[in-house]
């Protein structure tokens, strides 16, 4: 073997061997299935953080169902993401000298998209690869394929026909930049500081006397339709119902009273200008106001304003009307305030609240089966919390805008004539023969222009991936519903809620039985990365320098439920250590020849080492089942990792060291079986985290035919086998853990061998010392073992307090107890002062109400471990004997 476990050397050799072997198909038996569906990543996107975290996760249950012998299926699939798409095409044709997409036409236009897409699409798809994801790639879906296409104009027409899908003309979130409406979800709100301009409209019926409004938009005064004031604002009581100036244009506008009106916030009246705002839009309804839009696609003002400002850029006009309401004298003052301004997510400027004539899904009548789902538990979320986000927004769920003013996407089934009537059809065929009918003869119709949201396509995700609306066998038999998909919680709203609309509405089933929210991956002082910190960690670099298995390790251990992950490559670098204590043990057993021993019968086991670890093993078999099972999957790594590199190599490994060197054949016979059997196990365990070193290590050094990743799981083994054996070493390890803590603490030499003297013993316990006396006597550095109370002690000692026994641990004459109580005594002292400083923050109410969740679980982390190793210095410096 070689001395060190090289990623890079084996790691793109396992996988393309894995793919080849048709290993991650689907279809391999006619068992029950298990069936995952990538959350399908963007055509322009690459591996990050989150994406490793996600994918890591979903592998490992693949791969676990896949060894359970399910027949499983990890559909993959990437999305065309129609306006990330789009700019990165239009910028790539800019750089080239193209013309503009307007300039030369939109089916031009696609065909260098489409070129694009086939030339650079599967980038992040290669980059899974990497990863380990052992998606059906045989099977991988794209958004816009043709099959997948079909689905969506079947649900556009089908959700049409019903009354479900309609058009109307409403506020949406306007991107000027990129010229299309964005969803409410698509927003990013920026705190700002800046201006907040109060400004004075003057009653229409009391020369001199004003009204006076605060507004961070002064340019949008020009559509104002109404002044509101609260109807219990005594201040305006006797204004309600009559009129006031709309400055430099002289509408008259009326003082409405809606309890939108905060008497709290400025002066208490607000301008409501219907087509600019989302709640002066609903304000307006309601009191019937004029709605007057006075933006265009680009954000310039149109000719529904004065004849100067006609053409002219918002925040230009913006400095032209402060300019002028100051010389005419409507500007009262100017506060400078820290508000929110909606930015698009793309686009990357402010947004406009703009009305137009769009498509809407009436969400609130699909979402009412798919919160009784969640809330009746036929799905659940995990963590639970999750759960309240999704009611929060399924219970006040607004008409959903599916149209984008876009050219790349599904182009919305919908035709219309030259007198407006719409015709809804699967093509232009179907439209012309509605159109007919209508009329009675053949007349021009016209495609919608727009594109439909991303996340309409992707709804259907779970189902039209397996082919449907046609009936696959897919559909019929096996892989719908799914069973559980893992997403981050930021795409709850925009994925996770509408593929369960789509789901019950068409399928009559759930998608999925569990929704799994992953954790926020973060840098490891917690803040989030960003590039403008500088502080992103880039997957694959971290697969270049430590391989990919260390990688996913790392992140399944920091995967606990509700924290995020605080990543380093510290970390990371950590669990590459880990993986190479795994492939020394493994060196161990290669060293002697374990896999030439004949397979041993683990209920026939006779030593009780042997028995003790075989025992170890079952329970860890029942525990990461356990784990696995019930989406802990820190748990999963941690205690895996903790078995391995403790009670493993730690323990077993150098106990079956003394062992080996016996004069007793049978029992280095089953001692070599047992490490066999036992590394077997762990190869298996660790598989669905550590993919690659453990497939190595089957197939080269444990001589197996069959890959590990189609290999059977684990057989379940009764956790209580060798119960006796199992408590008997569990008792021998905390004796040798014990006495190398003191000897540790009071920094006596490894060479230097000691005296123990048994003061107090049970039977029990005077067994297991006279069975295993040559592993006290080696692990525990010892030369004498003494069971006599009476006996006088020769020089120092420690008294160490055991289940059972008390065991004075004999230190000779030449140490100076004097100098140990003191150096023991200083680390006390600072050990207390630093429990009192965690103890001060936990007991503090500000901190627990002002700090970060992570921070404070961190505080009392460090408190407990505090608190443990003042305990044992404590009770070494009681126990130190002169």
């Amino acid at each position: 073997m070689d001395k060190y476990y090289e990623p890079q050397k084996y790691e793109n050799k396992i996988y393309q061997n894995w793919e080849k072997s048709g290993y991650f198909q689907c279809g391999q038996n006619n068992n029950d299935s298990y069936t995952i569906v990538i959350p399908p990543p963007n055509i322009t996107g690459s591996l990050h953080m989150g994406h490793a975290l996600n994918n890591t996760i979903q592998d490992i249950l693949i791969r676990y169902y896949r060894m359970q012998k399910k027949d499983v299926l990890w559909q993959p699939g990437t999305d065309h993401a129609s306006i990330a798409t789009q700019m990165v095409v239009e910028r790539q044709l800019a750089e080239k000298g193209f013309p503009t997409r307007q300039e030369m036409g939109r089916d031009a236009f696609l065909e260098h998209v489409w070129r694009w897409k086939n030339e650079s699409s599967d980038t992040i798809q290669n980059q899974l690869r990497r990863l380990g994801a052992s998606c059906d790639w045989s099977r991988e879906c794209f958004t816009m394929n043709d099959d997948f296409s079909y689905a969506v104009k079947y649900v556009f027409v089908q959700l049409y026909n019903e009354g479900l899908i309609y058009k109307d003309k409403r506020l949406v979130n306007w991107d000027p930049k990129m010229q299309t409406a964005i969803s409410d979800l698509e927003v990013i709100p920026t705190e700002t500081h800046g201006p907040l301009w109060h400004i004075n409209y003057p009653l229409a019926d009391n020369d001199g006397k004003f009204i006076t409004v605060a507004t961070t938009r002064p340019e949008t005064m020009f559509g104002d339709t109404a002044i509101a004031v609260h109807p219990d604002d005594i201040r305006y009581k006797n204004l309600i119902g009559k009129y006031c100036i709309l400055p430099l244009v002289g509408r008259l506008l009326p003082i409405i009273a809606d309890k939108y009106a905060d008497p709290e916030q400025g002066s208490g009246a607000v301008k409501i200008t219907p087509a600019h705002d989302f709640n002066d839009f609903e304000v307006g309804k309601r009191h019937q106001c004029d709605i007057i839009n006075i933006m265009d696609k680009q954000a310039c003002l149109n000719d529904n304003v004065p004849t100067d400002y006609i053409g002219m850029d918002r925040f230009t006009a913006r400095e032209k009307l402060i300019s002028e309401l100051v010389d005419k004298g409507y500007l009262l003052k100017k506060d400078n305030i820290t508000h929110t301004i909606p930015y698009g997510d793309r686009g990357g400027v402010p947004l406009e609240p703009f009305l137009t004539e769009q498509w809407y899904v009436k969400a609130d009548v699909l979402a009412k089966p798919a919160i009784d789902s969640v809330k009746s538990g036929r799905t659940k979320f995990f963590p639970d919390n999750w759960s309240k986000t999704y009611f929060d927004w399924m219970e006040n769920i607004q008409p959903w805008c599916i149209s984008r003013q876009l050219w790349w996407g599904h182009q919305i089934p919908a035709w219309y004539s030259d007198d407006g009537s719409i015709f809804v059809a699967m093509d232009a065929e179907h439209a012309h023969k509605q159109a007919k009918e209508k009329y009675g003869y053949n007349v021009t119709l016209t495609q919608d222009n727009d594109v439909l949201d991303t996340w309409f396509s992707s709804a259907l995700w779970p189902f039209s991936t397996l082919g449907w609306p046609h009936k696959t066998p897919e559909i019929v038999t096996k892989y719908y519903p799914t069973d559980v998909l893992t997403t981050g919680f930021d795409i709850i709203f925009f994925w996770v809620a509408r593929m369960m609309m789509f789901g019950l509405h068409f399928m009559k089933k759930e998608p999925f039985h569990t929704v799994y929210i992953h954790a926020l991956v973060r840098d490891e002082k917690g803040q989030k990365m960003s590039k403008s910190k500088g502080n992103v960690i880039n997957p694959l670099t971290l697969i270049d320098d430590y391989g990919a298995d260390a990688t996913r390790f790392t992140l399944a251990a920091l995967a606990s439920p509700g924290r995020d992950i605080k990543l380093s490559t510290n970390k990371v670098e950590h669990h590459r250590n880990f993986i190479t204590k795994i492939w020394n043990s493994t060196k161990f057993c290669h060293l002697h020849d374990v896999t030439n021993i004949s397979k041993i019968d683990i209920n026939q086991a006779k030593h009780g080492i042997n028995r003790w670890i075989i025992a170890h093993i079952a329970k860890q078999i029942h525990y990461v089942h356990d784990a696995i099972e019930n989406y802990r999957f820190h748990d999963y790594a941690n205690g895996l990792y903790h078995f391995i590199w403790g009670n493993w190599c730690d323990w077993y490994i150098e106990m079956a060291k003394i062992l080996l060197q016996s004069n007793d054949n049978t029992l280095i016979r089953e001692t070599k079986a047992t490490l066999h059997w036992g590394i077997d196990r762990m190869m298996i365990l660790l598989h669905p985290v550590m993919p690659y070193v453990t497939e190595h290590i089957w197939k080269e050094f444990l001589n197996h035919d069959q890959s590990l990743i189609i290999s059977d799981w684990c057989d379940n083994i009764d956790t209580d086998i060798y119960r006796d054996d199992y408590h008997n070493i569990i008792w021998l390890q905390e004796m040798i853990s014990e006495i190398r803590s003191v000897r540790s603490l009071l920094q006596i030499e490894p060479v230097k061998m000691l005296p123990i003297t048994i003061q107090e013993i049970s039977e029990n316990t005077s067994n297991i010392i006279d069975h295993y006396q040559d592993i006290i006597y080696r692990m525990a550095r010892i030369n004498t073992i003494i069971k006599d109370s009476d006996n006088a002690h020769h020089g120092h000692f420690v008294r160490i307090a055991l289940k059972g026994t008390v065991i004075d641990l004999g230190l000779g004459d030449d140490l100076d107890v004097i100098k140990e109580k003191q150096r023991l005594q200083k680390k006390i002292d600072k050990i207390s002062k630093d429990i009192e400083k965690f103890e001060k923050k936990q007991n503090n109410p500000k901190f627990i109400e002002n700090a970060v969740k992570d921070i404070i679980i961190e505080n009392q982390t460090r408190l407990d471990e505090e608190r443990k190793k003042y305990n044992i210095l404590q009770q070494t410096l009681n126990n130190l004997e002169i």
